[in-house]
């Protein structure tokens, strides 16, 4: 697997990643389980945006003292535009998240518990899977077709659900979860389950949790062909991907009470899945500028948002109507 990395440059990502878990992990849960405010989410998703756009310069800097400007410039905007797709990839994990969370009555300051969970395994499942990804791009060119195809595919399948409430009753993995282990109605602060041994009965946060780390499967599955359509270097497409899943609790937090205002993202989302697996697809053919690449896709998320603030859902209209 080539990379541009040197043991350097992955010894100051993994000193920047560990610092970033222990601010998350330590820092942040020093006053204890409590209701995440508007204005603590606004500041912690900056500063994780802030990060991410720090590291993003540093590559840019180290890389311009050892090679020509312009290749620095494009591993850089590669690095950029990763992180664009798969943070408002991220937005759709938080909209799945919120929707548990609201089904299961997942108390407030019990919430954090679970996303933290939900972050690491998020980025444990990516780093396997974008090193298995690399390998397998090493060896087998045409598996960028087949990531192509998929993600057109999943886009697709996109459009059709987007507006649609997802039928949780109707879900496999719940449905052998209730069938299958000895669970209780009650929440018992953070606990997971109480009780040891056979006598253990699993809370309904647990439950949560498992659909969570089910949620990061589906979507690490999603994400990292979409990174693959615009670098093959495994340092970008890791530090891309984690960088963005770093802040996933914060933005949860943030995103949690605007959700319904923005009820077109979901199709400005597929719109960037299909035009990342159509260009994966014509790789060989037409060579789509990185920059070119960048501007499709914040141009569609940004029209996607506005037009949710001046289209009302349909749902609202036949309430203002009836």
């Amino acid at each position: 697997m080539e990379t541009i990395a040197t043991p350097f440059m992955w010894a100051v990502f993994t000193a920047f990643v560990i610092a970033a878990l222990v601010v998350d992990l330590l820092v942040l849960r020093q006053n204890g389980p409590h209701k995440v405010s508007g204005r603590e989410a606004l500041v912690w998703s900056a500063a994780w945006i802030g990060l991410a756009l720090v590291f993003n310069a540093g590559l840019w800097w180290y890389l311009q003292e050892r090679m020509p400007g312009p290749e620095a410039e494009r591993i850089a905007l590669e690095f950029l535009t990763g992180y664009v797709v798969e943070k408002a990839l991220a937005v759709d994990n938080i909209f799945v998240f919120l929707m548990l969370f609201t089904y299961f009555g997942v108390p407030a300051q019990s919430q954090q518990r679970v996303l933290i969970f939900g972050v690491l395994g998020a980025i444990v499942l990516r780093a396997i899977m974008i090193f298995i990804g690399a390998a397998l791009i090493a060896q087998f060119h045409w598996i960028l077709y087949f990531f192509g195809l998929f993600l057109l595919v999943t886009g697709l399948k996109m459009y059709w659900a987007a507006g649609q409430e997802p039928d949780m009753d109707k879900n496999p993995i719940l449905r052998w979860i209730t069938a299958h282990l000895p669970l209780i109605r009650r929440y018992h602060g953070e606990a997971l389950w109480i009780g040891q041994g056979s006598r253990r009965k699993y809370t309904p946060l647990f439950v949560v949790l498992v659909m969570i780390a089910v949620t990061d499967v589906i979507f690490a599955v999603d994400s990292i062909p979409a990174i693959f359509a615009i670098t093959t270097d495994p340092f970008i497409v890791l530090t891309s991907n984690v960088f963005a899943v770093l802040g996933l609790r914060a933005l949860y937090f943030l995103l949690a009470d605007l959700a319904d205002r923005f009820h077109l993202l979901a199709y400005g989302l597929a719109t960037v899945l299909v035009f990342i697996g159509a260009k994966m697809l014509l790789i060989d053919v037409v060579k789509i500028p990185i920059a070119i690449s960048l501007g499709v896709v914040a141009v569609t998320l940004a029209t996607a948002m506005v037009l949710s603030l001046v289209i009302k859902p349909r749902n609202k209209e036949a309430a203002g109507a009836a």
